[in-house]
């Protein structure tokens, strides 16, 4: 490192040059805010149209490189690819002896901890994985929106100073850091596309069928009720649960299974699997009496 890998390890990270690879919705956003920390961004990568307008945009005079020209220049390494990519990336860069000891490499991927980057850490290279727990847009706002959000941090086991140099990254991007153990990655992962990939499915089935049904405008009447049940989940846990199921509704819940057999048959299956976990949330936490559960399972059950 140019400035001090003494001062990295230490927790305090000094001036990096930071490349990038590449310049996606998450690299850009990350690069930008790296560059508003003072560390000087020398390079990135991109070829699609999106991936030169992100560039421009957020890393405006930043160099285009192929991505073994970036790694080469970098003190700091920002993986930003997508899961899939990354081991082939990291294995290729490897090959080509683009690592050195000393730098400080990292991958934005959640289902990743540091395991993936061992081809590099023969190089001698401290090792990071820090998922930004938020979706990205890759426009300048999302360089604000950093400072509300969480990042899922992982080093090396033992490595305390690893550890304390992710969470010193984190920190001058503006975001909170959360330490993830290795072994639990792929796990906090799939938790977290659960929600945030499932939801953004189960938001777009409640406003189809409203549109089906000729209920307009749909986004406008769900998002106070959505918001509020979100609010709600995250403030008071499976109390806030609410409607046929957890009242123990069985007349309402058959109505809902028929009419959405009839008229919106896609999402009837997603409707009873919901509400088969729905029922067991609410018998678990007391809201639900064992005799109306056990009704609740048999409605489920017959109108499969």
């Amino acid at each position: 490192m140019h400035d001090g890998t003494d001062a990295a390890r230490a927790g305090r990270p000094a001036r990096l040059a930071v490349g990038v690879v590449s310049a996606g919705r998450v690299g850009s956003v990350l690069g930008a805010a790296l560059a508003a920390a003072e560390h000087h961004v020398v390079a990135t990568s991109g070829v699609s149209k999106a991936s030169l307008d992100r560039a421009e945009s957020l890393l405006p005079g930043v160099p285009l490189l192929p991505p073994d020209d970036v790694t080469r220049r970098a003190d700091l390494v920002l993986l930003a690819v997508p899961d899939d990519v990354l081991p082939g990336l990291v294995s290729g860069l490897a090959n080509a002896d683009c690592f050195r000891p000393g730098q400080i490499v990292v991958h934005t991927c959640g289902a990743h901890g540091v395991g993936v980057l061992e081809p590099a850490q023969r190089f001698g290279v401290l090792p990071l994985a820090l998922h930004p727990v938020m979706t990205f847009t890759g426009r300048i706002e999302d360089v604000q929106r950093l400072a509300s959000c969480s990042v899922g941090v992982t080093a090396t086991e033992y490595d305390d100073a690893a550890w304390s140099v992710g969470e010193a990254l984190v920190l001058e991007m503006g975001a909170e850091p959360v330490r993830v153990p290795e072994r639990v990655r792929p796990l906090y992962h799939a938790a977290l596309a659960h929600g945030a990939n499932h939801l953004i499915t189960l938001v777009r089935d409640c406003v189809d069928v409203l549109e089906r049904a000729g209920v307009q405008p749909a986004e406008r009447l769900v998002a106070p009720l959505l918001s509020a049940a979100l609010d709600n989940a995250l403030r008071h846990g499976d109390r806030a649960l609410t409607g046929p199921v957890a009242r123990g509704d069985v007349g309402t819940l058959r109505t809902h299974l028929r009419e959405l057999a009839e008229h919106a048959p896609d999402v009837a299956d997603t409707y009873r699997v919901l509400a088969e976990r729905t029922a067991t949330r609410a018998s678990a936490a007391g809201l639900l009496p064992e005799h109306t559960a056990r009704d609740v399972f048999t409605a489920l059950e017959e109108t499969r």
